[in-house]
This record gives structure tokens, C-alpha cells and sequence, in this order.
């Protein structure tokens, strides 16, 4: 065992008698050491009911013959931190849960790791760090929110941000506003629809390192407590069996996930994170392949915010089991793939059953036959940017229109609220890439803000920033390279007409080559926002949206 590293022999006489310090008997000291991942805390609703389910883990791991020790992870709220400082410190947080990981696995050699994940960039950072360490891994996320109500009508936390704007457009009193705020977030768990935190849990268990399950069982239901044992038990068989995230995050897991997603209409996000976990895993994953699975991946479901199903309605329609068994059907998934069952995609998926074909949907009877994000190119984004085109307006999928360029969030989301944005505006929010943000930071409030005054069918966003997975619209994010690198969306000018067409994959700006090589000589990159601190740190290191802005090694 792994653990006997730090308990077994003479010279380990002292580890022991430290171990004994924390209460343990010797029969708990000679048994395999599972370390407990938990990213609980009180800040984050996703995480606050995490030492429930991190209980239920160590008792099915304490069935199944083994000790559990149990340390955590920061987690950060990105509905909290949206809009203000703390969103720059999101994204980045994803690289300190994979390193503190890396520093309690390899500082205290456990035999296999339990990862408690829920949120945004928990779940990636976790993810990469299973990849890096090579342990024998499970993962058990916290389970979405159920929807909230409001007058009638399902709602959630990205109601409430587009609220505001309708609000501010007088479309909206105060007063319903003050209801919906009470209502639409009602207990614990990942916000409830098919969100960053809701697609990369899904993901997971697509990718084969969480149980069937895991991406869709609501946090407040006892399955997701057995869930939790079970998981607990399984991680002591996959010990055992010697099965490792490696021989899971092979590159056909990866190549189910992209399919998935496809078929899902997941957050934008997923395009960031999958080339991270990728990377770590010895996995190439080129942007090149997005469009090329998404062509031949039909548009299964319409969760929100692209439509009026959420997590629970998945969940209730089979969950991922039953998009992975319909997408077998038509020859999309590598059925060889293994997964934490011990079993592969195909023997886990034979006993699937799609229950709900409003949510699930089959046959001919799909939203597109294409999948729900594209990756598009053009002289704008020479390296890539990405759309979530399944959250994207018929009406929209083809706007030209003049650049309204804001140097940041903060002055496009002032300009939003003031009517300043007209029907026909392309948005540009540029210097909030992963250098330039710094972090990467979401855009929600601005593609909120534009829903909630009634302009997502008339007003395209761009940005080297991200956006939420709560986001709607034609909102094109991840713009690379990024403004801060001399990425051609910092050349941009008032007025500058840009055309995109989603279903040609392509954003141009309709500006003459040597115009722009002119505007590039005269360009100076700005001075960095920030200068101590962590983040001062980061933006030194960190790489491009379209590598997956993981950190240069």
C-alpha cells in the first residue's frame, strides 16, 4: 500500500503515534488510507451541505474495509463573486484546488482519493488533479439545486440576474423583484440548470470517474446520500482492481464527453476546462475537434437557460444514462471506455431508459441536428472563440452590426443599464481575458442585463472573457488570443462593423488588413490591473483561453 509510506516499520513508530493523536487504533492505522477531497463551506450554496455527504462517503468507506481521512479544498461562489473584483479570482482558483490537492496526496501518501466537488471550477480543478496524481479515484459531487418558483413559473438564480435589466427597463417592480430574489434559489446545491457547475458534474460522470448519478440527482434527495456510500465503498474495489484515472481518461472518455456536451447544450465553460483536465491527463484535445463532433451530434435537450427543463427534469428523464444510451444508439460514444463502475460505458448503459422524451429527445424529434456549442474563427479570433449556439436565438445566429467597444465589464454593464445599447449593437468587453482580466471573469450581468431589456434578439456580446453557463444569447466569449496578448479584438474601434455567422463558424471584423496592421503598430498593451498578490502571480504564468488557460509548467 501506498500509505505503508508514512505508517509501516520502526522508523514509523513516530507517524503512528501522531496518528494515534487524532484517535485512531492500530486496526485503523493498518488499513488502506482513503483521502476525502471535501470543498465544503458556508459560502458557497452548492457546498454548504458537503460534511453530509463527505459522513456518507467515509461510512461506505469504512464499510468496504478501509480508513478514511478527510481534508478540503477553497471553493468560490461565482453567482457571489460575479461583477465586482472577486470574479477575477474564479478561474484562478481552479489551478490553487489542483495544487493543494497535489500537496495533501503527495505530503501524506494516501492509497485513493474520494474527490467532493460541486461547483464551477471545483469540479475541473479537482479533476486535473485526479489526472495528475494517478490515484485510484472517485468523485461525488454535491447534486444540483431544484428549481425555484415564482408566481407560478420555475425559476433560478439566472432569472434573478435578468431580472435587473428588466427591471432598469421598467418591465419589472421592485416589488416582484424582491419576491423572485426570495424565491427562485430555494436550499442547497449547484444552481439548477444546465449551468458550468450542473455541466461539468455531468461531464464527470460521462467522463467515467463519478457513478451514474452523479451529474443529476438533486442535492436534497437520500439518493444522493447512497449515492455517497456507495461511492465510498467503490473507491476501496477500484483500489483493488488497480483502476486508475488513466486507464478512465483515455482519449475515447474524452471524445464521449465532448459528445455529451454536444448533445447536453453545456456551458461554454466546458471549453476551457476540458483541455485543462486534458492536458493533465496526456490527452490532446484540439478546439478543431468541438465543431467536428458537434456536426455529427444531434441536439438532444433544451435545459435552462436555453430552455424551460432543468437538472431535475434530466434527472427524472433518466440522467445521463439515458443521453449516453441514445447517443449509442446512433453510433456517437465509445462503448469500450471504462469507468468507476468497473465496467464499461456499454455494460453501465444497457439498462438505461429514457422516461421523459420531452426532455430527452429521440428519433428525428431532436432541437438540432447539431450540437449545442461551435468554436468559431475568423480575423477576430484567429485561435478561436466559443458560443453556446443551443441558448442562441434563431433570429440571431447570422447579426452584423457596429462595435460598441467597453475597456471592461464594469463600463459595458453601465452602458447596458443606461439604454445606451441599441438593437443591431454588436458589445465588445475586451482586457478580461486570463492575462488581461486578470481571470477570465464572467460575463452574466452584461448577457443578463441585455436579456432583461429585451435585446438578445437584436444585440450580439463578444469578449476574451467567459460567460456563465447561465448566460443566453448571442454571446461569443473566450476571443483568443486575448486583447492583453495583442489579440486582434484589442484592435477594435467604435463603430467597426463585425459579422458573425454561428452556422458558418466564422467572426470577422470588417476592417480592411491594412488597416489593422496599422492600428497594431500603434497598439501598447495596457498596465496590469493588478500588481500584488496572487493574481500578480497568475498573470504571469497563466496561458490562452484556447489552451485551456492552464498555467506554464
Amino acid at each position: 500500500m501506498r500509505s505503508n509510506r508514512m505508517k509501516d516499520g520502526l522508523a514509523k513508530a513516530p507517524h503512528r503515534s501522531l496518528f494515534k493523536a487524532l484517535g485512531m487504533v492500530d486496526q485503523e492505522i493498518q488499513r488502506p488510507i482513503i483521502g476525502i477531497v471535501n470543498s465544503f463551506n458556508e459560502v458557497v450554496p452548492g457546498h454548504v451541505h458537503l460534511q453530509q455527504i463527505a459522513e456518507a462517503v467515509k461510512a461506505g468507506v469504512r464499510l468496504a474495509g478501509g480508513t478514511p481521512m478527510e481534508f478540503n479544498t477553497i471553493a468560490v461562489c461565482d453567482g457571489i463573486a460575479m461583477n465586482h473584483e472577486g470574479m477575477r479570482y474564479s478561474l484562478a482558483s481552479r489551478e490553487l484546488i489542483a495544487d493543494s490537492i497535489e500537496i495533501m496526496a503527495c505530503a501524506h501518501p494516501f492509497d485513493a482519493l474520494v474527490f467532493i466537488p460541486n461547483c464551477d471550477k471545483v469540479v475541473p480543478g479537482m479533476l486535473m488533479a485526479a489526472a495528475r496524481l494517478n490515484l485510484p479515484s472517485i468523485f461525488i459531487s454535491g447534486g444540483p439545486m431544484l428549481a425555484g418558483r415564482f408566481q407560478g413559473q420555475r425559476v433560478s438564480v439566472s432569472t434573478v440576474f435578468e431580472a435587473v435589466g428588466a427591471v432598469s427597463a421598467g418591465r419589472m417592480s421592485m416589488e416582484d423583484l424582491a419576491e423572485l430574489e426570495d424565491g427562485a434559489c430555494p436550499g442547497c446545491g449547484s444552481c439548477a440548470g444546465m449551468f458550468t457547475a450542473n455541466s461539468m458534474n455531468c461531464i464527470t460522470e460521462v467522463l467515467g470517474l463519478g457513478l451514474p448519478g452523479n451529474g443529476t440527482i438533486p442535492a436534497v434527495y437520500a439518493a444522493r446520500l447512497r449515492l455517497a456510500k456507495q461511492a465510498g465503498m467503490q473507491i476501496m474495489k477500484l483500489l483493488a482492481e488497480n483502476i486508475r484515472p488513466s486507464d478512465i481518461l483515455t482519449p475515447g472518455a474524452f471524445r464521449n464527453a465532448l459528445t455529451a456536451d454536444m448533445a447536453l447544450g453545456c456551458s461554454t465553460n466546458t471549453v476551457l476546462h476540458l483541455p485543462a483536465i486534458a492536458h493533465y491527463a496526456g490527452v490532446e484535445l484540439d478546439l478543431h475537434l468541438v465543431n467536428e463532433i458537434s456536426r455529427r451530434t444531434p441536439h438532444l435537450c433544451k435545459l435552462s437557460p436555453a430552455g424551460d427543463h432543468y437538472i431535475e427534469d434530466l434527472h427524472e428523464a433518466g440522467g445521463i444514462q439515458a443521453v449516453l444510451a441514445e447517443l449509442a444508439g446512433r453510433g456517437l460514444i465509445d462503448e469500450g471506455a471504462m469507468t468507476v463502475t468497473g465496467r464499461t460505458v456499454g455494460e453501465n448503459i444497457r439498462a438505461a431508459v429514457n422516461r421523459r422524451p420531452d426532455v430527452i429527445r429521440t428519433g428525428d424529434h431532436v432541437y438540432a441536428p447539431d450540437g449545442g456549442l461551435a468554436i468559431l474563427w475568423g480575423n477576430l479570433a484567429p485561435d478561436g472563440a466559443v458560443v453556446k449556439k443551443a441558448a442562441v436565438l434563431p433570429e440571431m445566429m447570422v447579426h452584423q452590426g457596429p462595435a460598441r467597444v467597453f475597456e471592461s465589464e464594469e463600463t459595458a454593464v453601465e452602458a447596458i443599464l443606461a439604454g445606451s445599447i441599441r438593437p443591431g449593437d454588436v458589445v465588445v468587453i475586451r482586457y478580461e481575458g486570463p492575462r488581461g482580466g486578470p481571470g477570465m471573469r464572467e460575463m452574466l450581468t452584461p448577457t443578463s442585463a441585455l436579456a432583461g431589456r429585451g435585446l438578445d434578439t437584436s444585440v450580439a456580446l463578444i469578449t476574451d472573457g467567459r460567460f456563465s453557463g447561465a448566460s443566453r444569447g448571442a454571446s461569443i466569449g473566450h476571443v483568443s488570443p486575448e486583447a492583453a496578448d495583442g489579440g486582434p479584438i484589442g484592435l477594435v474601434q467604435e463603430g467597426d462593423q463585425i459579422r458573425i455567422d454561428i452556422p458558418n463558424t466564422t467572426l470577422e471584423l470588417l476592417v480592411s488588413e491594412e488597416e489593422l496592421a496599422n492600428r497594431q503598430k500603434r497598439w501598447q498593451a495596457p498596465p496590469p490591473r493588478v500588481t500584488r498578490g496572487y493574481l500578480a502571480k497568475y498573470v504571469k504564468i497563466v496561458t490562452s483561453a484556447n489552451t485551456g488557460a492552464v498555467l506554464q509548467e
